[in-house]
């Protein structure tokens, strides 16, 4: 007879391992990520900041806190300078390490003041050597930034109506909405007061605190679906049914190296009922979202697993209490592109104005640059985009040409290249940790030597540069998706190159990037790559043709 201590007996009572969700009754720490926020919420880290490190200085940090927590409050360390791409993945992360951070201020839906707008120049330009970057989820990043100096940023920041709570870590991130809420004379809905709801009621609020993973969001009424609804975490897209506008929901949305789209719940969500919505959402993804691995800790791998049908029973019976009606999706988006560049009319008879920062790369002085422009022609508003570009609202007619003129002579493009237009890039080996080339002036190059090689070039046509494989660019939708490796060149020599994805693409047909075997090209070859495979596809295309269309069809030499 076999003991009841045996090694068979333990295996036939012990509990299944799971995937580490809450809801299920596995709240043991089950990686060192949960174990650390099992430790201490990221959210208690401020006061140690305020008390402790901005005091003591940089050596007093507490790992823990260096490398985790402190992303709850927008903080990460930025790479040390002269690490080479080939050691990223090599190197502890105390030797990749720098004294200094990047900074990551949260701009929820985009929205700015000028007063808002000056305050984040004036903190890049004393405490952040002039850095200010636009980046694709409507935020700016400053880097440089030393803990001595954190203090004073949030009290500034603070005073104006800004933050940097939850910009990073295993938190409900930047809410996106369309740059143009309540002026464009097509949008269904301003979404500007369910956004402010949304934030005010779950933003630093401990109860989600802790979730799974990161949490992005997307929250609008714009007929270009500007927010790109398809790859995010939890989106409202607006919607009429019956003469009513409200929301469709999609959920399980993200990209990085296993990417999904958003899937449909098939709800129709009133415009009062957002932010019980979302908080079911969210609830959801604390509770039942995976913890065991890191790598599987998206709500993207829940919503797979469960389907839309499981999903939507659980947030209406469990979160909700309520049944929520059958709804209609969203219409097709307007035109081709998505990142509100140009000169376009407002509902009230103003005008927006659109430019283009290259690769969403500024600086304080050029900040407070368009501050002042936007003041000196009659705006109050500024707004920055999901495609790191930025929009001056409110403008008069009789002042627009005035704007434009000046913004054009500065090099903020309001008529860009179709390069400079739609050209991406992430922060890349310069600043980041997990880089392993350089992208912002790689993508600066390219736009100068396309815009001298490809003057007359007017389809659309996206470039997202990435200097690793977790996409924050979003390499697996664009037209040419440049994901940074190193190569071997033609000297057998090991150099920063690109793994090319091609004719990824949101909206009508969605569909994630083609991977042609053995596609690479060398930092110095990327020009003459994009230069042909573009020039290929504009001899073959047909009438109205897309990039992305054609990259299906296309041979794979034509790609090559």
């Amino acid at each position: 007879m076999t003991p009841p201590n045996s090694t068979a007996a333990s295996r036939h009572h012990k509990r299944p391992r799971g995937e580490g969700q809450w809801a299920l009754g596995y709240h043991e720490p089950l990686n060192k990520n949960e174990e650390n926020k099992k430790n201490d919420d990221g959210l208690n880290v401020r006061q140690r900041i305020i008390d402790i490190y901005s005091k003591r200085g940089f050596d007093s940090i507490d790992p823990a806190d260096l490398r985790g927590r402190m992303r709850w409050y927008g903080l990460y360390t930025q790479r040390k300078p002269g690490i080479d791409g080939g050691k990223t993945a090599i190197l502890e992360p105390e030797e990749l390490d720098d004294r200094y951070f990047m900074l990551r201020v949260r701009i929820d839906g985009g929205q700015l003041s000028l007063e808002q707008l000056r305050v984040i120049a004036d903190i890049s330009n004393d405490y952040g050597r002039g850095t200010a970057d636009v980046t694709d989820r409507q935020n700016i990043q400053l880097h440089w930034i030393e803990i001595e100096a954190v203090p004073d940023i949030w009290e500034r920041l603070e005073a104006v109506g800004l933050s940097t709570t939850e910009a990073c870590g295993d938190t409900p991130r930047v809410i996106l909405g369309c740059p143009l809420s309540g002026i464009d004379t097509e949008e269904l809905i301003d979404t500007t007061a369910a956004i402010r709801e949304v934030h005010d009621r779950f933003i630093g609020d401990p109860a989600y605190s802790n979730l799974p993973r990161k949490f992005k969001s997307a929250i609008s009424g714009c007929p270009a679906h500007c927010t790109v609804h398809e790859i995010n975490d939890v989106a409202f897209v607006a919607v009429t049914k019956d003469g009513e506008v409200g929301y469709d929901l999609f959920v399980g949305g993200g990209l990085s190296t296993n990417p999904m789209f958003a899937k449909r719940i098939g709800v129709f969500v009133r415009p009062d009922q957002v932010a019980d919505v979302y908080g079911g959402v969210i609830g959801i993804f604390r509770d039942y979202g995976y913890r065991r691995l890191r790598h599987r800790a998206r709500i993207k791998f829940l919503v797979n697993d469960w389907g839309v049908e499981k999903f939507r029973e659980i947030l209406e019976t469990e979160y909700l209490k309520e049944q929520l009606p059958d709804g209609p999706a969203p219409e097709e988006p307007r035109g081709n592109r998505r990142d509100h560049v140009g000169v376009h009319q407002q509902k009230d008879g103003n005008f927006y104005v659109g430019f283009a920062p290259k690769v969403g790369r500024l600086d304080g002085d050029k900040l407070h640059l368009i501050a002042n422009l936007a003041e000196k022609y009659g705006s109050r508003r500024v707004r920055a985009t999901v495609e790191q570009k930025m929009v001056i609202l409110d403008v008069a007619p009789d002042q627009v040409e005035g704007l434009v003129a000046e913004l054009e002579a500065n090099d903020l493009k309001v008529s860009p290249s179709t390069f400079r237009r739609q050209t991406m890039a992430c922060t890349g080996i310069e600043f980041c940790k997990l880089a392993i080339v350089e992208t912002k002036a790689t993508g600066i190059h390219l736009i100068e030597e396309m815009e001298r090689r490809l003057p007359d070039f007017k389809d659309p046509l996206t470039i997202n540069i990435n200097g690793c494989p977790n996409s924050c660019a979003r390499i697996q939708v664009a037209d040419i998706g440049l994901k940074g490796q190193l190569v071997v060149n033609d000297k057998g020599e090991q150099v920063e190159g690109f793994q090319i994805h091609l004719g990824g693409s949101l909206g009508t047909n969605a569909n994630f990037g083609r991977k042609v075997r053995g596609l690479k090209t060398t930092v110095e070859g990327l020009p003459d790559y994009v230069e042909r495979v573009v020039t290929n596809f504009e001899s073959q295309k047909k009438e109205g043709e897309s990039f992305s269309d054609w990259v299906q069809r296309a041979d794979e030499g034509d790609l090559k």
